[in-house]
């Protein structure tokens, strides 16, 4: 029970001197920071205790238990709120960091407060879509980059659309919104063409070119560079399926058959590096390698037995053909060093590799290192 907490709390709130006001913040800010456990009695007492003295103390002093109340859970949510309305250098870190603001919280203090409330709003690690549009909505650039480059923010497609046909006279969105993972292919398609546009008459404008070499030259460019984004975006989807199967223990042997037999290699890569434990880049380094004692060495450490192997191994050669690929030895070798080489061994020998990717290398120098 905390009643003797809250007799010494009210004892330092009669102090009105700045040694009482120091010691009531430091009070308070050591009782809530703990994350301690608090009844609905407690908390309620707590609340009533601090609404009616927080706006009695000095800003700094407010700045201070808001700095201490950013990140605890157990802060009451009437005071979070109280804080975070503050003025914004009071408010700050409880509107970059504190998990107690509600999203009605948060739109209202977008409609009410300054743009600096709303800058550091557009910080929080997490925005949801409402937020998110409750930003855009003063129509001020500052905040809308910011929040463009919070990769934590949730934007709908409604909202990269509008802000997409934005850029086409707002540059500094052009690039945070490129950047960003949400933005689907023919919104990427539409920024890069418009992009592009601008280019072209910034260069005829300043340059003397030939005006159809250069139209032939950005189409491509622009060609390239979606088709590149669209990739990547492809594998950090393929990479978020993976860790999400992961988790729910569902990444099964069968299903990494069923993938690669699909034809879907960016998502067999992500499968893969979660079952090798090995970064996605190394995890395909390994299994890509013109020999086959990286597949080896992959497949033994995921645990595969002699059968997947050999349907992998197969599938892999359609998809992903080694130098050797039409020497029709390299699968009964492979399946030599399969038999041989153990499984705590194969482990070894990918952590190796992880440190240094010359490993494979000296291992076929020596093959009875890994047998």
């Amino acid at each position: 029970m905390i009643a003797t907490d809250v007799s010494k709390l009210i004892d330092l709130a009669r102090n009105r001197s700045a040694e009482g006001r120091s010691a009531l913040v430091s009070a308070i800010g050591d009782l809530i920071e703990d994350d301690r456990q608090f009844s609905a009695q407690e908390l309620a007492l707590m609340n009533d205790i601090l609404k009616k003295l927080i706006n009695d103390v000095a800003r700094p002093i407010r700045k201070a238990l808001a700095v201490k109340l950013a990140h605890t859970k157990s802060a009451p949510a009437e005071v979070i709120e109280i804080l975070a309305n503050d003025e914004i250098d009071v408010s700050a870190a409880i509107l970059q960091h504190s998990e107690l603001l509600t999203d009605r919280a948060l739109i209202d203090i977008i409609r009410k407060r300054t743009r600096e409330h709303r800058l550091a709003i557009a910080m929080r690690k997490h925005v949801s879509n409402g937020v998110s549009d409750a930003l855009v909505e003063p129509q001020e650039p500052d905040v809308i980059k910011r929040l463009l480059e919070n990769h934590g923010a949730e934007i709908s497609q409604a909202t990269l659309a509008y802000l997409v046909d934005q850029s086409t006279t707002v540059d500094e969105f052009q690039e945070p919104l490129l950047r960003r993972h949400d933005l689907s292919a023919d919104l990427a398609k539409r920024m890069y063409v418009h992009v592009s546009a601008g280019l072209r008459d910034f260069i005829l404008a300043h340059y003397n070119v030939d005006r159809a070499e250069l139209d032939a030259t950005l189409a491509q460019v622009t060609t390239e560079a979606l088709e590149s984004a669209t990739a990547e975006n492809h594998v950090d989807a393929a990479q978020a399926l993976a860790d999400k199967l992961a988790q729910r223990q569902e990444l099964t042997h069968d299903l990494v058959v069923q993938t690669l037999r699909r034809g879907e290699v960016p998502l067999f890569e992500a499968m893969m590096s979660q079952l090798t434990t090995l970064p996605q880049e190394l995890a395909c380094r390994l299994m890509y390698e013109e020999e086959a004692d990286g597949f080896v060495i992959a497949a033994r450490v995921s645990g595969f037995d002699r059968s997947t192997f050999t349907t992998l191994f197969l599938l892999l050669q359609r998809i992903h053909p080694r130098g050797a690929a039409d020497d029709p030895q390299q699968l009964r070798r492979g399946l030599e060093l399969f038999d041989r080489l153990r499984p705590e061994t194969a482990r070894k020998v990918a952590a190796r590799y992880m440190v240094n990717p010359e490993f494979l290398r000296a291992l076929r120098q020596r093959p009875r290192a890994v047998s």
